[in-house]
């Protein structure tokens, strides 16, 4: 009964998302009002029918249910309550039920708490993120029903894929959708302003929340992604340019250009049609990559689906969206005439930079994820475009944008002058050409690693002083507490996730140095690596839960001192047929001792072993990054609408 009740309610969900998606649109064009706030009490039905499709779907998965066919096909009895309810969107039926939760979710919140926006334009945001709803609903409903029954019951669950079963990836997806749909809020309020015709300082406050919202919780999402991928999958590195971890760094490029541009809207109503344009790449992105992962057209441990029907509906639904938006972008734009005039050394002239360079590493990701799709679609040729092209192509293009990044923050407004910020950033320059002729010097390796060492010097030290400038920490030390304490936290949040980027460079850096070794030993034997000694005390077997496993005792130690015990597995989940690695880590925060157990054959063990320095530091900073959003979030100003556009509207009818 319950499932079926999941299953109503998410029909009462599209019929409720139908009419949001037209009423508050033909109110706001007739200038009616009571049609304008039905869409506010539409998007509360709409997150209430969800919300209770999915608790549906959850008890399901909590009950296992195996009278509904996501239940036999990705939960079993035997998992831990935690994978039980993970299970319910660590599928491509259930993780679309979430998608649509949280858009929900956000299109409450803008009913919520957008009471002061302009009715016509809340109206216009709800209607459009109805429309979306619809989409996604119908897709839902359609082609990826999660209610489906299965008769009769199967005895038990074939349990969720092994891979999957970890406390990261519960998580993960939660927080990447909440990015990913933070976008589509963003879409949502550029769409209503070229239906308007209007984009002013007011609607870069109301944006830039939102914007900032979406960007921390894929900071978050996606560092999470990268520390299970380092930890589970067991080769040893944090980012593999996969196609499906490039759809996520897609929407995260678009939606940091996007943040840095609605500043400024809001400070110089400047770059309007700019800002508009991101705000809808950001969507596009984020829909891109919806359809790279469940469409099947890309192999990956991250797709979900391999379903041509659901393939060709994903496929439609992005045409429309992104072909609609960008035809009424075409359409409308020319009438959003930029009003903020700057020079181009400003700091409004080092956020185009910024936003130009995010773009065209944008662009760069987009060729290399798309291109072997197309050229074997196209030239029947298989292509593989892997970490060589990247590392050629996007490295080059991230020097700029740090140099910009920690210059532009002590430029002035509207036109600035060069000299005055070189003499704040001389000692900076001169501490990060020192760190890069220092480690080149003494690790004798290639000079990329170098670079990254004083590239992350260079933001953080920069960070600092732009936070000690607005201080006056220098000029003015014993006034300097009281106006720490009055500095607005927007500006506390922009220098700690420039910090934080700075910090993540510096583990990327120091994984450059990493060292490495595949050796087969015997119980007893040593390998030599890094200036510990990696011994093998045996090999024995472990019960699971849910698997049986092969586990290896490693004693690493130092100039004869025990430093660590590794244990690292090889796991055997009969139910899935799969084998899987767990990999053993011991971290000192300075570096990473990293083991990985393989094949076994007669009484000799294959073991990867790795001495990876300052590899915590890579999602260290993306906390910090994530922080630093929050941090700016939390301003008073990012969460009150500004009344520009009432009093300009005021003095109008005066």
């Amino acid at each position: 009964m319950i499932p079926e009740l999941g299953h109503f309610a998410l029909a009462l969900a599209l019929a409720l998302a139908l009419a949001q998606s037209v009423l508050p649109l033909v109110g706001a064009q007739r200038g009616e009002a009571r049609l304008m706030a039905a869409g506010a009490g539409l998007a509360t039905g709409v997150l209430i029918a969800v919300a209770a499709a999915f608790a549906a779907l959850l008890w399901s998965f909590a009950e296992n249910d195996t009278t509904v066919s996501a239940v036999v096909q990705n939960s079993h009895s035997a998992k831990p309550m935690l994978y039980k309810l993970a299970g319910a969107w660590g599928n491509h039926e259930g993780s679309m039920v979430l998608w649509v939760l949280i858009l929900a979710l956000c299109g409450g919140a803008v009913a919520l708490f957008g009471r002061g926006l302009p009715g016509a334009l809340r109206a216009r945001v709800l209607a459009i993120l109805g429309m979306i709803a619809v989409g996604f609903l119908a897709f839902i409903l359609a082609t990826s029903n999660p209610f489906t029954r299965v008769w009769p019951p199967a005895v038990d669950g074939q349990g969720l894929n092994p891979v999957l079963q970890d406390p990261g990836l519960a998580f993960h997806p939660p927080l990447l959708y909440l990015g990913y749909v933070g976008t589509a809020v963003t879409f949502a309020f550029a769409i209503a302003a070229l239906i308007e015709g209007r984009v002013d300082a007011a609607w870069g406050r109301w944006v830039r929340p939102w914007a900032l919202a979406s960007w921390s919780f894929l900071t978050l999402g996606i560092a999470l992604g990268s520390w299970w991928a380092y930890y589970e999958l067991g080769w040893g590195g944090y980012w593999f340019w996969d196609p499906v971890e490039n759809a996520s760094l897609l929407p995260w490029l678009a939606g940091c250009a996007l943040l840095h541009s609605a500043i400024v809207v809001e400070k110089r109503e400047a770059l309007k049609t700019w800002s508009i344009f991101l705000a809808i790449l950001a969507f596009s992105m984020s829909l891109l990559g919806t359809f790279l992962v469940r469409s099947g057209v890309l192999n990956s441990v991250h797709a979900f689906a391999n379903d041509p029907e659901r393939g060709v509906f994903i496929l439609a639904l992005l045409f429309i969206t992104v072909g609609g938006a960008f035809a009424l972008f075409a359409w409308r734009a020319p009438a959003l005439m930029p009003t903020g005039i700057f020079a181009p050394l400003s700091r409004e002239g080092a956020l185009v930079l910024n936003n130009l360079l995010l773009c065209t590493v944008a662009a760069v990701v987009l060729a290399g994820t798309l291109y072997p799709m197309f050229a074997d679609l196209m030239l029947k040729a298989k292509i593989s475009v892997g970490p060589p092209f990247y590392q050629a192509t996007v490295f080059p293009l991230a020097l700029p944008l740090i140099l910009a990044m920690a210059a532009g923050p002590l430029m002035a407004w509207k036109r600035a002058r060069a000299w005055p910020v070189l003499q704040r950033l001389w000692w900076v320059a001169l501490v990060a050409l020192g760190v890069i002729a220092l480690v080149w010097l003494v690790q004798g390796r290639p000079v990329l690693p170098a670079l990254g060492f004083g590239a992350a010097c260079w933001l953080i030290l920069a960070a600092f002083v732009d936070v000690a400038e607005r201080i006056a920490l220098f000029s003015r030390p014993r006034a300097a507490f009281a106006r720490a304490r009055g500095l607005p936290r927007a500006a506390w949040g922009g220098a700690v996730a420039h910090a934080g980027f700075g910090i993540s460079l510096l583990g990327m850096a120091g994984m450059g140095l990493a060292t490495q070794a595949l050796v087969n030993v015997r119980p007893g034997q040593s390998v030599p690596l890094a200036g510990y000694e990696f011994r093998l005390d045996g090999v024995g077997d472990v019960v699971g839960p849910n698997f049986t496993a092969r586990r290896a005792t490693v004693t690493v130690l130092r100039d004869g001192a025990v430093v660590t015990v590794l244990t690292p597995e090889r796991r055997n989940f009969p139910l899935a047929r799969q084998t899987t690695t767990e990999a053993a880590i011991h971290t000192t925060w300075a570096s990473d001792l990293y083991a990985v157990m393989g094949e076994e054959e007669n009484g000799v063990a294959t073991l990867r072993l790795h001495h990876n320095p300052l590899a915590p530091w890579i999602w260290l900073g993306g906390a910090v990054m994530a922080l630093g959003g929050g941090i700016s979030l939390s301003d008073r100003r990012a969460r009150v609408g500004a009344p520009a556009r009432r009093r300009a509207a005021a003095e109008a009818e005066a």
